[in-house]
């Protein structure tokens, strides 16, 4: 682990540990360094439970905000969905149902005019517009859903919130 970081750091990237041990060796090779103490574990040696816990919360975390960050969200939905089977299908409709309020009739008619992109069809069904206008919307709001939808989209780009 530590071999990793310093050769990720003398390649010139950013390097980040987590450990559940404050003041860990491993923390003190990482530009960034997340350490939480979260005590011993019920088990003593027994890695899996809290330690393992706590390192894949934070990872989970870390993950979201990317993903918020990169406009795969709107509001608390994951509208990036790209569905490959059934079962994907279905949750990208219910995404798009949940997003914009329609019927799954009309959710189903949007997405597939959106060749499949859960994102065109929720800007086509909440700006009223078709798939290739509401896919122009979104490449000029960066691919943000809330900024596609917001009429003057061009003055919100550079002001990502949050809540995206």
């Amino acid at each position: 682990m530590i071999g990793g970081l310093d050769h990720a750091r003398a390649l010139g990237a950013a390097a980040v540990s987590i450990a559940c041990n404050p003041g860990a060796e491993v923390s003190r090779h990482a530009d960034v360094a997340i350490e939480v103490d979260n005590g011993p574990e019920v088990l003593t040696g027994s890695t899996r439970l809290k330690a393992g816990t706590s390192q894949k919360l934070i990872l989970n975390m870390i993950s979201t905000a990317t993903m918020v960050q990169l406009g795969k969200a709107y509001g608390n939905l994951m509208v990036d969905v790209r569905p490959t089977n059934e079962k994907l299908l279905d949750r990208a409709l219910r995404i798009i149902v949940d997003a914009t309020g329609c019927d799954r009739a009309t959710a189903r008619a949007a997405f597939q005019e959106a060749d499949g992109h859960a994102k065109t069809a929720i800007v086509a069904i909440l700006t009223g517009v078709d798939a290739p206008t509401a896919r122009a919307r979104l490449t000029a709001a960066q691919g943000f859903v809330r900024h596609a939808v917001t009429p003057s989209s061009s003055r919100h780009r550079s002001q990502r919130s949050t809540d995206d």
